[in-house]
């Protein structure tokens, strides 16, 4: 029996998961209730899985920031607290992330290996070209895209599905977090 994996990502309306400028983490438009989800969601146990640029930047982002700033909400608090793995070929452990680990090795099949053997879901946060890849392979189960309404054309960083191959979507659910930020959970099918 394998367990679910889950490619969540935060997106802008023209697919940008960042960008530069002026704009904020979650592009200033966070509110109540999208953190107080977004923590529900993390409390759950689960599996973390990043590659190895999300985890640098994480772990950076984390460590050059203050107690109370929106790095540190409280689900990005508990996501870092979740069991993790980074699949990577040039990291080394120990992490500094508190349950993490180092898996070397073909990315798809280090997946494959996680999701035949872990009890608990996986879930990816950001991760882009590893769940590219892993969409590609057929690993990918769900895919939550959080977007924002924003369009970041001239600003937006980390497109989130250049040079993906095509997929058809089932949307399987959906939700308006604070009146304004689309939350939409979809199943994705490599489209032949």
């Amino acid at each position: 029996m394998t367990t679910t994996y889950t490619f969540d990502v935060f997106s802008s309306l023209d697919g940008f998961g960042s960008a530069t400028g002026n704009w904020t983490g979650y592009w200033g438009k966070q509110g109540p209730e999208l953190l107080d989800h977004r923590l529900a969601l993390y409390a759950e146990e689960q599996r973390m899985v990043l590659g190895a640029t999300t985890y640098r930047e994480f772990a950076q982002m984390l460590a050059e920031s203050t107690e109370g700033s929106e790095v540190r909400d409280p689900w990005v608090t508990r996501m870092r607290e979740l069991p993790t793995t980074v699949v990577s070929n040039t990291l080394r452990g120990p992490l500094d992330w508190p349950d993490g680990t180092v898996a070397g090795g073909d990315a798809v099949e280090v997946v494959a290996r996680l999701k035949e053997e872990s009890p608990v879901p996986l879930r990816s946060h950001g991760s882009l070209s590893l769940n590219r890849a892993l969409m590609a392979a057929g690993l990918v189960d769900r895919v939550q895209v959080t977007l924002f309404p924003v369009i970041t054309g001239q600003s937006g960083t980390a497109p989130i599905f250049q040079d993906a191959a095509d997929f058809d979507l089932e949307l399987i659910e959906s939700r308006t977090l604070d009146g304004r930020i689309q939350e939409l959970i979809y199943r994705p099918t490599l489209h032949v």
